[in-house]
């Protein structure tokens, strides 16, 4: 490898770094490379930074906002310029677009944008939808690379024409399966939990589109089915989410519905090996994913899921199999589908164990890390070997100096 190649991954938030960039970051740092991290300054972005990765915040909004945006990319833009970044990686939707436009203007040599699931979907009105579709061919004429975790996902780049065939690389999605053992959490429960409690499960932001206010009504129906069955919620909303009263709305319906005493709130925890096995059924009822992680980490923790019919669960989820699927924005469906996996546990048992085969044969993270490593190579032997940094800058071959 060409030495001192020096990476930045750029994303809005510090949680996607914490939670989802961490291992690649941690296997480009072990294969030599210089990596930095770059997102808004919060308090996971500071948690990075006291664990020692070099992590320099600039604001980035989660949501289009003209002029924050303009800020962010002309921050960037400076910021890859002075430090002469090699390699610009982007993740999540606005950083995407942002991180890559800066790139641009800074005149970083290579740019590789991860899709963790395309902001538009198959429910979106067809002239938003179009809109962002013709914006990410506008920045794919700007991309080196355009990695998905999702097949449907990478299908789509192509035959949209976002990116040609020989720019969209699969790399799908995965984790630490060993970390997902539910021997290491035997007989354990998480505080306010029970041993006889029947616990449907959901790790996630608290916001309208991860489908949460569906959950939430369908465990009044839930509730009466399956007496013993209680709520865990798992995470939070952002300092920077969009949506920042889905929770409200939640805690009113909660307690005027007479559900309080069944549903318990964690907000966010490190530990989500020893959460999921607390769990008797994991639950995702988003309206849009990419490729989500929660329900590989619940596969691995030998958890039978319920999740939408939509791109990335559908790819995870075996219907019938490993879970069962069900209509998004559908809670009556989704009601019955949890009453009918938890009122029968060998079922459970079942798509537990199916779900667990199905997570150590396609999603061990060190898979996509691997995939991941060979794009890096592909993209340093072919865009980077043999150049040097122009005092202006820029990339040029040391054949043209």
């Amino acid at each position: 490898m060409t030495p001192e190649i020096k990476v930045l991954q750029v994303s809005t938030s510090g949680i996607t770094q914490k939670a989802l960039l961490r291992p690649l970051v941690d296997r480009l740092l072990q294969e030599g490379y210089r990596v930095h991290l770059t997102c808004s300054g919060d308090s996971h972005a500071r948690e990075m930074a006291r664990l020692g990765y070099r992590l320099t915040p600039i604001r980035i909004d989660r949501r289009i906002h003209p002029l924050s945006n303009l800020r962010s990319t002309r921050e960037l833009a400076q910021f890859m310029a002075r430090e002469r970044f090699h390699i610009v990686h982007v993740h999540t939707p606005v950083a995407s677009v942002v991180g890559r436009l800066a790139a641009r203007l800074a005149r970083v040599p290579v740019v590789i944008y991860t899709a963790h699931g395309f902001y538009f979907h198959e429910k979106m009105a067809e002239v938003p939808k179009r809109a962002i579709i013709w914006l990410e061919r506008a920045l794919g004429r700007i991309t080196d690379m355009l990695l998905t975790q999702s097949q449907e996902d990478a299908d789509t780049a192509v035959r949209e024409r976002i990116c040609p065939p020989h720019k969209v690389r699969w790399i799908g999605n995965g984790v630490d399966i060993g970390r997902f053992s539910a021997s290491a959490y035997q007989g354990q429960r998480w505080p306010g939990l029970s041993p006889q409690d029947r616990v449907v499960g959901f790790v996630g932001r608290m916001v309208g589109e991860k489908g949460i206010v569906e959950l939430v009504q369908a465990m009044e129906v839930v509730a009466r089915e399956v007496p013993e069955a209680k709520l865990m919620l798992v995470g939070d909303t952002l300092d920077d989410d969009r949506d920042r009263g889905t929770k409200e709305v939640l805690r009113r319906m909660i307690y005027q519905n007479g559900l309080a005493p069944r549903v318990l709130f964690t907000g966010f925890v490190d530990d989500i090996p020893r959460a999921m096995a607390s769990m008797d059924l994991f639950v995702l009822p988003s309206y849009r994913e990419g490729m989500p992680r929660s329900i590989i980490e619940a596969m691995a923790s030998g958890k039978p899921v319920v999740a939408t019919d939509i791109r990335g669960c559908r790819e995870e989820v075996v219907d019938g199999l490993t879970g069962l699927l069900v209509p998004p924005r559908d809670w009556r469906a989704l009601a019955q589908a949890i009453v009918q996996i938890l009122s029968r546990p060998e079922l459970a048992r079942r798509m537990g164990e199916a779900g667990r085969k199905r997570a150590q044969e396609l999603f061990d993270e060190r898979q996509v890390l691997d995939r991941e490593l060979e794009v890096y190579s592909y993209l340093v032997r072919t865009r980077l070997e043999g150049g040097v940094w122009s005092p202006r800058g820029s990339w040029i071959s040391r054949s043209r100096r």
